[in-house]
This record gives C-alpha cells, structure tokens and sequence, in this order.
C-alpha cells in the first residue's frame, strides 16, 4: 500500500498544515515525473511516520499549480508547519530527494 496521498484543492491545505510534508506536482503525460514516481514511493516508505507525501496532478488541480508558481514538472514543494521552505524542480537522485528532506 502507498504512503503517498493523492491531493486536491479540498485535502491540501489539512495535509501540509501540521508537521513535515512533500509534495510532487506531476502529470500523467510527463516523461521525467515517471522517472520520480519510483523515487518518491521508495522514500516515502522509508520516511513513513516522519514526513508526509502528497501528489498533486496539475491537469487535475490547475489552481493549486498556479497558485505554487509551478512552471516545470515534476517540482516538489516542501513544506513545515503549513510553510513553503524549499522547492525542487526535475529530477532527484533518491540521495538528492533524503538530502532535501533531512534540511527541512
């Protein structure tokens, strides 16, 4: 079973509010973010209970997208306590992906 939340405008807000969470804007279409998705469900399970991740599919949730100013996918946001603290865009390594959330 995955640890990952698929999220919508109505989840999104609850999800990052409390604690750590990450979240993968991607598409269906988008070559690199299926290069991510393996990476990012590997180290979810690793990081179960620690930090939370989401995905946000950006044809399905164009204002959430907008709203982030994301312009590339796939881009992960990181988020504390509600707040935006980092952003990657492209690809991460598996080491790259823990390097990021060890910073948060």
């Amino acid at each position: 079973m995955s640890n990952i939340k698929n999220l919508d405008e109505k989840s999104f807000n609850e999800f990052v509010r409390k604690g750590m969470a990450v979240v993968d804007f991607w598409a269906g279409w988008c070559g690199p973010c299926k290069i991510v998705a393996p990476i990012f469900e590997e180290v979810s399970k690793e990081m179960k209970g620690k930090i939370k991740f989401g995905k946000i599919d950006v044809d399905k949730e164009t204002e959430l997208a907008q709203k982030f100013e994301v312009m590339s996918i796939p881009t992960m946001i990181f988020f504390k306590d509600g707040e935006q603290v980092d952003r990657a865009i492209g690809v991460l390594s598996k080491e790259e992906l823990n390097e990021k959330l060890e910073s948060i």
